[in-house]
């Protein structure tokens, strides 16, 4: 039977079958028989022209959403497309790549928004149909072009940074194995993964330093990572607590940091509007302050491009105030402004 009912869906099924190839079955989106017919009809005759005249093929949304998952394995964020993709299902599941158009993709940012998630959310959730649609078009040759896709305004973040006592104050309130991580991440600036997921076998005491593989790595570049006293210290102390993982607790590998103990530690030191990921931008604050030049702390945090860095940049002015002094043409004398020679 070409038209048929299942029990897992309320919409009419079409299969079809043609000569030479595996029986095509497919949701026709549709409670409505006749409509489903006129669906059934058109897509047969789709497939005898691929077939027959050569006609290249009319892929689904599922089919290029199978092959670029098979080829971004490689994505230190993967899983994080994974959810999108688990969530743009219900709107693209049973659609073929060129009925995805823009009244369709305004339709998909109106029901994320009416779920409550942020335009930040809502921007990342279309940056996967967008970069799906582009291989299928530019590398599969599946489609002619994309859809335009507009991107809702986003605020600017301020970079949310800890003062060292504001540190201190929280490292106080955790409990030893979060309080060794935070030290941890505060003296090396390490992504939370490189953090919980670090092994012994990365780490040489003895010179000083570890290490971040590239697959372990956000930019898929490794991370060299010099080892300061204070950061020498906190390893030395999980020394025997677990023969592969550096940071354990109770004597097994850690996977979540971002619990209720981490929550009761800021609220017990006073501390608002601060992730765990914002270890690492107090890291880069304080060298900033320091004085680290901008390029020497993007290769120690591992950042892919000099832009990322330049967000910690207004942290620090010393290194223009000798421009600004060669400039100035005036000086304060008795408090008095006059032109100097």
């Amino acid at each position: 039977m070409s038209l048929y009912k299942r029990k897992d869906s309320p919409y009419w099924w079409v299969k079809i079958s043609l000569e030479g190839r595996q029986p095509i079955q497919r949701s026709t989106g549709t409670l409505d028989r006749k409509k489903a017919q006129e669906f059934h009809d058109k897509l047969k005759t789709q497939l005898w022209d691929e077939q027959r005249l050569g006609v290249r093929p009319c892929h689904s949304w599922k089919e290029a959403v199978v092959r670029w998952i098979s080829e971004s394995k490689h994505k230190a964020n993967h899983w994080q497309d994974l959810v999108y993709l688990k969530w743009l299902d219900q709107h693209l599941g049973d659609k073929l790549l060129p009925d995805i158009n823009r009244a369709l993709i305004d339709k998909i940012i109106a029901a994320r928004l009416a779920g409550g998630v942020s335009n930040a959310s809502v921007n990342r959730t279309m940056q996967v149909i967008r970069v799906i649609l582009r291989r299928a078009v530019n590398e599969w040759e599946w489609l002619d072009k994309t859809p335009k896709f507009r991107t809702l305004p986003e605020p600017t973040r301020r970079i949310r940074w800890l003062t060292r006592e504001e540190a201190q104050r929280l490292i106080r309130f955790l409990p030893v194995h979060l309080a060794a991580m935070t030290r941890f991440s505060l003296e090396t600036g390490l992504r939370r993964a490189n953090v919980t997921g670090l092994r012994w076998s990365q780490v040489d005491l003895v010179r000083k330093c570890a290490w971040i593989h590239a697959d372990q790595a956000k930019a898929r570049k490794p991370i060299p990572v010099p080892l300061s006293a204070a950061a020498i210290e906190v390893v030395r102390e999980q020394i025997g607590k677990n023969l592969e993982h550096v940071f354990t607790f109770r004597g097994k590998s850690v996977t979540q940091v971002n619990t209720k103990a981490w929550a009761k530690a800021l609220k017990a030191a006073g501390i608002e509007d601060f992730r765990w990921h914002d270890l690492r931008h107090t890291w880069a604050s304080w060298h900033v302050q320091a004085g680290t030049p901008l390029y020497a702390l993007q290769e120690l945090g591992g950042w892919e491009s000099p832009e990322m860095v330049k967000r910690y940049a207004h942290l620090s002015s010393e290194h223009l105030a000798s421009y600004v002094e060669q400039v100035s043409q005036l000086r304060l004398v008795g408090g008095v402004a006059v032109a100097t020679k």
